[in-house]
């Protein structure tokens, strides 16, 4: 039995899963972590390093790491790849000034070995702002179209009202589960 076999039986047994949580900075992953988690969001100040909560839902055990998307930070990104089951981006759909920094963060995050085959599920959040792009036009924006290297979905979303939180996750997990914990 192969190692990737053993490993495979080992998360079944325990339903767990590894997500991490990028951006850029003030994109609203820390808030989307908060309001999932049913934490007050009314005191959040930026991530400086990462924050980790597990959380249970559906039956799995979500190991989420919110890690901090400043400029300074992002070279320490790649420390937080390892075992990655889900990659959960979130964009700022009313910054339109930062999108072209935003694709090429994104673009960059999936050409990493250590994420391949990992899920992506972005969240445009901040759709209760005037002026937000649509889910379609960030979507367009940072050309989802040409990923043909993951699973993916984009979901639009506000953090701060909690909606589609709950539809962007549970296809996360949907798309993990069918992938990582099925019998062979």
């Amino acid at each position: 039995m192969g190692l990737l076999k053993i490993l495979k039986k080992m998360k079944q047994k325990e339903k767990e899963v590894r997500l991490l949580m990028l951006g850029l900075d003030n994109a609203g992953k820390t808030t989307i972590l908060k309001r999932f988690n049913g934490e007050q969001i009314d005191t959040i100040s930026p991530t400086l390093g990462f924050n980790i909560k597990t959380l249970e839902h559906r039956g799995y055990k979500l190991n989420v790491w919110d890690v901090g998307g400043q400029k300074s930070l992002r070279s320490y990104w790649r420390n937080y790849f390892e075992c990655t089951d889900g990659l959960i981006w979130v964009v700022d759909s009313a910054d339109k000034r930062r999108l072209d920094d935003c694709v090429k963060e994104l673009h960059g995050l999936l050409g990493e070995e250590r994420l391949a085959g990992a899920t992506l599920l972005v969240f445009a959040n901040k759709q209760d702002l005037p002026g937000a792009l649509s889910a379609e036009e960030i979507r367009d924006v940072l050309e989802l179209e040409s990923i043909k290297t993951h699973h993916w979905k984009i979901v639009w979303c506000s953090a701060v009202t909690g909606e589609n939180l709950l539809e962007g996750i549970d296809w996360l997990v949907d798309d993990i589960a069918s992938r990582i914990f099925t019998l062979d």
